[in-house]
């Protein structure tokens, strides 16, 4: 009997433990395996849990949770990567520091600026980073004093070795009870912005003194002839003769001056229609004809006289032409050549005034094209040259959508192109 007792109390503390397990341990001990996988950022297989009712809410209470932290991850992930499209956007340079001046955030732009490696340096001692002091001295006012500070740096760019010019901007940080917590700095780049000052700066420099000149000369003969009423009338018609050379330049410049500013204004429009290259051509050459003859110059066509028409302003590329012809026709040396060419080149035309005469070294040749410049200043200013005239050039064919390209040799000549857009024509391959 005794025996079967204690079968029977055996068999009664087994079920109550088989019970026990399967309705408060084994539950538990799988609630617990969900919590460890979803801080893990597992997803569990399943959330159904089999045991007594508030371990079945406790497993859907987890699957609400990592739903919810789901949505959250997902939200998150969206707002970073705004944020970071949003800073990959940005032109200006990006600097977020906190109060030890260690850096928190930055864009690619800084990056790039100062020749950083990607997001490596956050978190570093911004100094150590940059090695700026100026500019660390800037943050380090702005966190001290809790105000914007401004002012302008040079930096040399990282891949070019190029100076650039930047304005920096800082603004401090401030918590709920406006105490500093870091610093927002900004670098925009205003190194186009200074160029572009400088070359205002010139342009009005330049014309003041290609204006001087011819006035000082004009206004010192008329102050002779109001002080000598008297003067012979060969040296009235020599002095005459020279305002007259100086009043024509005036008016060269001045007309060149307003061709110029017209091109580089918004409001410009080409009248774009079908022009005839042999036509063109015809007509130039006719108005050249006793320039030319004047120094003896060889003119040579190259153009096929089946050539298709080509779309583009023509009054404006007659104003091309007669300027190169016009430098061709001053820097040739008497009996010399003269090449005006129209080719295909891909799927551009290429027009082109060529000339055997003075030539341009390669140290003057990059800048051509600029206002105002001379190659030889004392040469061009005695043969009459206002010294826009390639710079009209230059504009006129980017208004097409094209652009100007020179190829010179000291004693040997000069070719200038004008390289166009193709549109319709068959003329040969250059």
């Amino acid at each position: 009997m005794s025996w079967l007792f204690l079968g029977v109390i055996f068999v009664v503390f087994a079920t109550i433990a088989l019970v026990a397990w399967r309705k408060w341990i084994a539950p538990w001990r799988h609630i617990e395996q969900l919590v460890r996988q979803i801080a893990g950022g597992e997803r569990p297989r399943t959330f159904l849990v089999d045991g007594g009712t508030l371990a079945q809410r406790v497993g859907l209470a987890l699957e609400n949770i990592f739903r919810r932290q789901q949505q959250l991850d997902q939200q998150i992930a969206g707002r970073e990567s705004g944020t970071q499209a949003i800073l990959g956007a940005m032109q200006d340079g990006l600097l977020v520091v906190d109060t030890r001046r260690h850096i928190t955030l930055m864009n690619r732009t800084l990056e790039n600026l100062f020749g950083l490696r990607d997001a490596a340096n956050v978190g570093a001692p911004f100094l150590e980073t940059v090695r700026h002091a100026t500019l660390d001295r800037l943050i380090a006012e702005t966190l001290r004093t809790g105000k914007p500070m401004q002012s302008e740096l040079t930096v040399t760019d990282s891949k070019t070795n190029a100076e650039r010019h930047v304005e920096v901007s800082a603004v401090p940080m401030k918590d709920d009870v406006h105490l500093t917590t870091g610093a927002v700095v900004l670098f925009h780049d205003i190194t186009q912005l200074k160029r572009l000052d400088q070359v205002r700066s010139d342009f009005v420099a330049n014309v003041s003194h290609e204006l001087r000149t011819p006035l000082s000369i004009l206004r010192g003969y008329i102050e002779t002839l109001v002080e000598n009423p008297k003067t012979s009338r060969e040296e009235l018609a020599r002095i005459l003769q020279v305002m007259e050379r100086h009043s024509k330049r005036l008016g060269l410049l001045i007309d060149d001056l307003l061709s110029l500013a017209q091109l580089e204004s918004a409001n410009t429009n080409l009248e774009i229609g079908q022009v005839r290259l042999p036509e063109l051509f015809d007509h130039v050459l006719r108005d050249w004809k006793e320039k030319l003859g004047e120094k003896n110059l060889k003119v040579v066509v190259d153009l096929p006289p089946d050539a298709l028409p080509i779309r583009a302003d023509e009054t404006r590329l007659q104003e091309v032409l007669y300027n190169l012809l016009e430098n061709a026709v001053k820097y040739s040396r008497e009996n010399g050549e003269i090449r005006l060419q129209a080719a295909r080149r891909d799927s551009e035309i290429v027009l082109s005034v060529s000339d055997d005469g003075l030539g341009i070294s390669k140290d003057d040749l990059p800048r051509i094209f600029e206002r105002f410049y001379r190659a030889d200043k004392a040469r061009s200013r005695e043969l009459g040259g206002t010294g826009l005239g390639l710079a009209i050039v230059k504009h006129i064919a980017q208004l097409h959508g094209g652009r100007v390209e020179a190829e010179s040799e000291l004693g040997c000549g000069t070719t200038i192109r004008v390289v166009l857009p193709g549109g319709t024509s068959s003329v040969p391959s250059t």
